[in-house]
């Protein structure tokens, strides 16, 4: 994947400290597996009370990153502007983008304290997305590889966002619920990387990422993470779907273009 030099989101907002990041993909030991099930999870329960993060600062600015890993989740956020952006105009509808925050082990958020164990994360009281860095380690480490795979998560989260704002976010708590919310939104992380392959914007996309993006979504699917913790794979218990579900939505969005084919 290439990134072409262009403009800076101006929604991202780096907590991390010193700002620096270095390169995304190098190992993490302190995430247990077990909580990887909460991964792009909505079920935002277990991000409630917690202590230990200091609060937000007062006025905060978004910033434009000097590091390798920030920049490169800057030039993915600014595709899922242009991308919905474009699709919203088209509707006769203005896009409200959202924020994207870095940050390192624990962050306050519109939803609670965001933790690093919790993996990405979109709050809608905030309309944020929230990031931890490390976590893409152990993502490369669950068998999703390249960097298209960071991409389609980010995708993913962005996405929670566009449900948000059309009244589609599930406030149910059922299983069957969550697993359609999140199979939208990985449908939805294929309609962009459709349109981002097809622009002339900061990313230049081919056939090896969106095999990266498969690959992480096969990886994140519920079948995959219980048998990867050693478990018996249950499908009542399923919140985000399974390995072939996954793959399956997200390719929908990518082969079609339509977003209409989301919401059927």
């Amino acid at each position: 994947m290439l990134i072409r030099p262009g403009r800076s989101s101006g929604n991202l907002i780096d907590r991390r400290g010193g700002g620096g990041g270095g390169k995304i993909g190098l190992g993490l030991g302190g995430l247990v597996l077990l909580l990887i099930g909460a991964f792009f999870g909505l079920d935002l329960r277990p991000l409630l009370g917690g202590g230990g993060a200091a609060p937000p600062p007062a006025n905060e600015q978004a910033v434009e990153p000097d590091d390798e890993a920030g920049q490169f989740v800057d030039a993915v956020l600014v595709e899922t502007e242009n991308v919905w952006g474009e699709l919203y105009r088209e509707s006769g509808e203005t896009y409200r983008e959202p924020n994207v925050v870095l940050y390192s082990g624990l962050t306050q958020t519109g939803c609670g304290t965001g933790q690093a164990q919790m993996g990405p994360f979109y709050c809608p009281n905030d309309q944020s997305v929230y990031l931890d860095l490390s976590f893409f380690n152990q993502l490369q480490r669950m068998g999703a590889q390249g960097e298209f795979a960071v991409a389609y998560v980010i995708a993913h989260e962005v996405a929670h966002h566009v449900q948000n704002l059309e009244g589609l976010l599930s406030r149910s708590r059922s299983n069957a619920m969550s697993v359609q919310t999140e199979l939208q939104a990985d449908c939805l992380a294929g309609i962009w990387a459709h349109h981002a392959r097809g622009e002339e914007g900061r990313l230049v996309l081919n056939d090896a990422d969106i095999e990266s993006g498969i690959s992480a979504a096969a990886a994140v699917g519920d079948d995959a993470i219980q048998q990867r913790s050693g478990q018996a794979v249950r499908p009542e218990s399923f919140t985000h779907g399974s390995s072939r579900q996954r793959v399956d939505a997200f390719l929908s969005g990518y082969q079609s273009g339509d977003y209409r084919v989301c919401f059927s």
